[in-house]
């Protein structure tokens, strides 16, 4: 029995994963706008981990026929997770994970101010995959480049915000390294510059929008062409700067732990991107705003906070939700108001047992901040079902 809730628009409906789960009265509006688009195909989808969001809501997947809206997209281009099991247990962690948590805030770089040379695997990277692409960016769309620091710098760097690094125990008491983190300032950089390409588009042929945020690039315009190569060489680039940065924190482990080894491949998914899929007999543009893809069998990572528990997951291929399931808990209340709510003192509460930061530079991201991931979890289990269930003894946020 599927769990979702309909919601009629006038125009294509929302199907909506939230039964037991809070969703915003400013959320269902934007919502409603997308629905109301003439080019999305048969509904749109809202995970339970719904809520507001740059013109289209975070926690919501478009499928759209001709087109693309870049802000729905959004500006971490290829945001995602990354995970893997290691054949550690918590017995082979010491008492205090203090040394562990140093070693990674040393080896992978942390919020906006990067100085690390590019070499190794990173140099590799950006040599074999991105240079060539970046040196198309440079030259046709200049607004793109960074004033600051070369976006080959940003290889195997976190980022800030509700980005992280984690090491967890699973129920056999395993131990995990997952992250999260996106395409840094290059990717930002594309998804603002095409953003405003998209609402100049719009002023010149007259298009109303409900939001002038859901500026749209339709099929076959130069504009939307050279934003799906944008699109697809940021994308490769968030996936690539997880890899990578997930090799760092396995090399902090083996410096400080007994020998090891880790599954042989990490699970490593967008939950912030536009791919092209078939759906409903037919070819359309998918955003997943917010959203993991959970095609049948599929892994995909579903984080709580820095207190709660995540969950490796397998989807079980539900097409109502265009093979989709949510990319977290969701945030409850706006890091304005998480910052105005909680106190020093209930974020140590909330984080006791976790070595992480427990000073007011994080309160934004305190996990009273975000909604109850059991309830997600609950609201979504004919979307995918829980393969590992995680909880984080050392968080580290850019």
């Amino acid at each position: 029995m599927s769990k979702f809730n309909v919601m009629e628009t006038g125009a294509v409906p929302i199907k909506a994963w939230t039964r037991g789960v809070p969703i915003q009265d400013a959320a269902v509006d934007q919502l409603v706008n997308v629905a109301r688009l003439p080019f999305v195909h048969k509904h749109v989808a809202a995970m339970p981990d719904v809520h507001w969001g740059l013109g289209a809501t975070v926690g919501s997947v478009i499928p759209c026929k001709g087109a693309i809206i870049p802000a729905a997209v959004g500006v971490d281009i290829g945001c995602g997770m990354c995970a893997v099991r290691t054949s550690l247990t918590s017995h082979d962690l010491p008492e205090s994970l203090a040394e562990l948590r140093e070693g990674i805030e040393r080896a992978v770089p942390l919020g906006a101010a990067i100085n690390q040379r590019l070499s190794g695997p990173a140099k590799q990277a950006w040599e074999g995959e991105f240079a060539e692409g970046y040196a198309w960016l440079e030259e046709v769309y200049p607004k793109v480049v960074p004033k600051k620091r070369h976006p080959s710098y940003m290889l195997g760097s976190l980022g800030g915000g509700n980005h992280f690094l984690e090491v967890c125990l699973d129920e056999a008491d395993r131990v995990w390294v997952m992250l999260h983190s996106g395409s840094r300032g290059i990717g930002n950089n594309i998804g603002r510059a095409f953003i405003e390409l998209a609402k100049e588009d719009m002023r010149r042929t007259r298009v109303n929008l409900p939001d002038r945020n859901l500026a749209y690039l339709p099929e076959g315009t130069e504009h939307f062409d050279d934003y799906v190569e944008a699109l697809t060489w940021a994308q490769r680039f968030a996936f690539v700067n997880r890899q990578i940065m997930l090799d760092r924190v396995l090399g902090v482990m083996r410096k400080l732990f007994k020998p090891f080894t880790t599954e042989k491949e990490a699970v490593n998914c967008h939950h912030n991107y536009a791919v092209r899929e078939r759906h409903f007999g037919a070819d359309v543009w998918v955003t997943r705003k917010g959203a993991v893809r959970a095609g049948e069998g599929e892994f995909g990572i579903i984080p709580g906070s820095m207190g709660a528990r995540s969950f490796i997951v397998r989807g079980k291929g539900n097409p109502e939700s265009f093979l989709s399931c949510s990319h977290g808990a969701g945030r409850a209340m706006s890091r304005t108001a998480a910052k105005k709510t909680f106190t020093v003192k209930d974020h140590v509460a909330a984080t006791e047992g976790v070595e992480c930061r427990k000073d007011e530079g994080v309160l934004d991201e305190t996990p009273g901040a975000y909604k109850d991931i059991d309830a997600v979890m609950a609201a979504q289990d004919d979307l995918v079902e829980i393969v590992h269930t995680l909880k984080q003894v050392v968080c580290v946020k850019g």
